[in-house]
């Protein structure tokens, strides 16, 4: 099976290599610079699970992209989608599979109307990971579960024979007949987490040690509810479980999103939390936490926008 993995970053970095080390056919598609670290230092992964270095891995670069590829895994930024979608488009033949790693809903809409359904399968992961300034993927704990299947729940050829291949590597994967549950429930979760740390700018143990963990929890309960309004109300496991984790004392779990804004840097807000918010309207789901989290991060996005403007 021919793979390519779109981007070699903290997610499609840390899966490329592992199917790699695996002895898999992986190419990154990456851009110029990207491509000339890798060519330089090969893609290294610092990781509990075990580190891996493989000098020069295979990449191209999007003007250089001929071939039709099997599997195309995507992992990029929400924001970056666009991009990404017209770089591999020459990769899609009649056969290939995408299978998105982003969290919330709105890219499926995104990649069904640009390739069509019967290409795009669901997908998540649970990985804590980063690229580190040099060109190294960091893995900051054991966790690196990727989850996907069939959007209809079958278990196709076609998902069976990348359930081989992801079995082949050092990390743990998981063919789910319930995809497009699971996605709900990792969205409901994030977009909370999201809210509510980018909100109080601060750690879950924080807001709980201040008296917040009311608020978080009644922003999860607002995402739960719009989830249950498209048919998808989390399932006693996960919902205990966000729920846990969400009001944890002295837990250090802070959003992705909080950390980019502590690096002044872009954010997700419009895909996973203005999209969750217009679902609810569609249903008529009053959310007014998540709706001051959204507004307090559009205020950062027009902030951040301005000092561009006055940089140029």
């Amino acid at each position: 099976m021919r793979i390519l993995v779109v981007g070699a970053g903290g997610i499609g970095g840390y899966y490329g290599g592992r199917l790699l080390e695996a002895r898999q056919d992986v190419t990154f598609l990456v851009r110029p610079r990207r491509a000339a670290e890798l060519a330089a230092s090969g893609l290294v992964i610092a990781s509990p699970n075990g580190d891996v270095s493989i000098p020069r891995p295979p990449t191209v670069q999007a003007e250089d992209l001929r071939q039709k590829f099997d599997l195309i895994l995507l992992s990029c930024k929400a924001y970056d989608l666009e991009g990404a979608m017209t770089s591999l488009a020459p990769a899609v033949g009649p056969d290939t599979v995408i299978l998105p790693l982003l969290n919330g809903m709105r890219h499926l809409d995104a990649l069904d109307q640009r390739f069509g359904p019967a290409h795009v399968l669901g997908g998540l992961c649970v990985i804590s990971s980063t690229l580190e300034p040099g060109g190294r993927v960091r893995h900051f704990n054991t966790l690196d579960m990727l989850t996907f299947g069939e959007r209809d729940g079958s278990r196709t050829a076609r998902a069976e024979a990348i359930a081989k291949i992801f079995a082949s590597a050092h990390f743990e994967s998981r063919l789910s007949q319930t995809i497009l549950q699971d996605m709900w429930e990792k969205w409901m979760f994030i977009a909370a987490c999201a809210g509510i740390t980018c909100l109080m700018r601060s750690s879950i143990g924080d807001i709980v040690a201040g008296g917040g963990g009311a608020l978080a929890l009644g922003m999860f309960d607002e995402c739960s509810a719009i989830a249950a309004s498209h048919q998808f109300p989390p399932r006693p496991e996960p919902l205990q479980r966000s729920r846990a984790m969400l009001t944890k004392a002295g837990s250090a779990l802070e959003a992705s999103m909080f950390r980019d804004i502590e690096r002044h840097a872009p954010t997700e807000a419009e895909h996973l939390i203005g999209d969750l918010l217009r679902r609810g309207e569609e249903h008529g789901i009053d959310s007014p936490l998540l709706r001051v989290a959204y507004v307090h991060l559009q205020v950062y996005a027009a902030h951040r926008a301005r000092e561009a403007a006055a940089q140029n």
